[in-house]
């Protein structure tokens, strides 16, 4: 999503961007060339529609997404970059028809809505791909990629494009200043480089590229000037450095992987201390795990807006680090933990969840949306 917003923006398009969930401030989630939904035209929309909402029984995510294509189309955008929330097939963004569509590298999420296994939750995912539109597959697991691979033929995708298939990726290497690769398409091959930190992100950058070679026209023209516009996308929250700070909103083992794997990678300041909390359904142990690998110390601490319905037991989540000989300390006051990481890391991670990163964020005056 970062970088075809980068990509789209550099050449000259007007981009609307809508993603969840925020980190700070509601109105990073419908976004108009950088520039948020203004509080006023929020207040309007709901004026107008909430009682029709009301009437609907629509969900929070439903309402919100019919003000993001509203805002869209009033702000007459050149184009519109939608996440899905959750899943696919049932989400409220499906209905949207897209240009193209994509499912990038799939992990183990929300499992108990998606699936226990990769491929059902792949099965989910892949409900985005529409008849007569292009399907992007990102995914390289071969049992995941079949899947998607399938539900786009049935769907009656007008093309699909394959990571390993019509687009390759190697040399990738992750340094201070993002990361680098080479990106093969037939026979052309070029070294691009983006911004942004970790192994996944090269075949991110690739799927976003085959995404816009696959809408053709326009689109694809854009993709021909890669090395231009790579090197500027940005996205908070995500191995997103500030000074002494790296926020990242690792919520399960996957995510907690890349970040391990980035600080092995990376000469950043020691000692690395780690301020995380994380939601009582996530993999916390498995979290904990890669976590407790790559850093000197971790603060175990609750961050202030997690709903208390999934608030993490952080004494139980303590106790167990305890016994599996992490080197651990546990802080319930936020800010406190937040000082305790500051006054003893050379680098302070701050991860575990959205709600985490945030809150942090949001003590620390780190705008999400700064260039």
């Amino acid at each position: 999503m970062a970088t075809l917003e980068a990509l789209l923006r550099g050449a000259g398009f007007r981009v609307g961007r809508y993603t969840s969930p925020h980190l700070v401030d509601f109105r990073e989630r419908i976004v108009v060339d950088g520039v948020p939904m203004a509080p006023e035209l929020i207040v309007e929309f709901l004026a107008k529609w909430d009682p029709e909402a009301a009437k609907l029984g629509t969900t929070f995510f439903e309402v919100t997404t019919a003000m993001a294509l509203s805002h869209f189309a009033l702000q007459k955008v050149d184009v519109a970059l939608v996440e899905v929330g959750l899943g696919g097939r049932l989400d409220a963004t499906n209905v949207v028809q897209p240009v193209a569509a994509a499912v990038t590298q799939i992990g183990f999420d929300h499992i108990e809505y998606l699936g226990s296994s990769l491929v059902e939750i792949a099965g989910e995912k892949a409900g985005i791909f529409k008849r007569g539109a292009v399907a992007v597959i990102g995914d390289t697991r071969r049992e995941t990629a079949h899947v998607l691979l399938q539900h786009a033929v049935d769907a009656g995708a007008s093309e699909i494009l394959m990571s390993g298939r019509d687009w390759k990726i190697a040399n990738v290497s992750v340094g201070a200043d993002g990361t680098t690769f080479s990106h093969t398409v037939g026979e052309h091959s070029e070294q691009l480089r983006s911004a942004l930190t970790g192994v996944f992100q090269a075949e991110n950058s690739a799927t976003a590229l085959a995404m816009l070679r696959g809408a053709g026209g326009e689109w694809a023209k854009v993709a021909t000037r890669a090395q231009e516009f790579l090197p500027e996308v940005r996205i908070a929250g995500r191995f997103h450095r500030v000074g002494s700070y790296i926020f990242d909103v690792a919520h399960n083992p996957d995510g907690a992987a890349t970040v391990a794997a980035n600080l092995r990678g990376l000469d950043v300041p020691k000692p690395i201390v780690g301020v995380v909390s994380v939601l009582g359904d996530k993999d916390w142990r498995g979290i904990l795990k890669e976590l407790a690998a790559v850093t000197d110390q971790l603060i175990l601490t609750d961050a202030p807006t997690a709903p208390v319905s999934r608030s993490w037991n952080v004494e139980d989540v303590w106790a167990w680090t305890q016994r599996n000989g992490f080197n651990s300390i546990l802080e319930r006051n936020f800010d406190k933990a937040l000082h305790s990481a500051k006054q003893a890391g050379g680098t302070v991670l701050i991860t575990g969840s959205f709600h985490t990163v945030g809150d942090a964020m949001e003590r620390l005056q780190v705008d999400p949306l700064a260039r």
